[in-house]
């Protein structure tokens, strides 16, 4: 038997979420056609409202609902200071911390060239002259450590540097609370490559 074609094509629009793949796309749509459509409804609902009203920051690039996003718009914020993540739930993730007060640049992406991903894609041009404004007085990097997240880590670097800025980039190495015997050893030596003084 042959699922009726609105379901493939819900099934066909789970498979955009990352790390969905045909079965667990199937999965979720009779799930939610066969024990909770209002839960279908909502989400559909939800999605519709989000695609059409969140938009870019214009200063940090990262999602809003306004021009200026709250955290670009808060005095509370140090404007000397800019973050460069690559994604909004990086920017989440160093909100969650609370260890930072300074400003943010979301790059909604990482420089890939196997992917067809240059500067021109991840919006290193607003970069620059975001971190040129004459207020930034640091950029932190805060890619991940992934190939292509230290690609973008030393391109924007460089980048910044030319232009005169002080860029520095977050730590890596042991985790807070690990211990030794459990890291792997290209963490650990990552941990002695960065050591600092005591």
């Amino acid at each position: 038997m042959k699922a009726p074609s609105s379901l493939e094509e819900l099934a066909g629009a789970l498979r955009c979420l990352p790390g969905v793949g045909p079965k667990s796309a199937q999965r979720m749509a009779y799930h939610l056609l066969q024990y909770d459509r209002a839960g279908a409804r909502r989400l559909a609902a939800a999605l519709t409202v989000a695609a059409e009203r969140v938009r870019r920051c214009a200063r940090c690039n990262g999602f809003t609902e306004l021009e200026v996003c709250e955290l670009c718009s808060s005095p509370k914020r140090d404007p000397a200071q800019l973050c460069v993540v690559e994604t909004p739930a990086d920017l989440l993730m160093v909100e969650q911390t609370l260890a930072y007060q300074g400003l943010y640049f979301v790059l909604m992406g990482r420089l890939s060239p196997i992917d067809g991903i240059g500067p021109k894609e991840i919006g290193l041009d607003l970069l620059a002259k975001r971190a040129a404004d004459g207020v930034v007085k640091e950029v932190i990097i805060a890619t991940n450590f992934t190939n292509e997240g230290e690609a973008t880590a030393h391109y924007v670097s460089e980048m910044l540097h030319a232009r005169g800025l002080k860029v520095t980039r977050i730590a890596r190495g042991v985790p807070l609370g690990g211990e030794l015997e459990f890291v792997d050893t290209g963490t650990l030596a990552q941990a002695f490559y960065d050591r600092r003084p005591t």
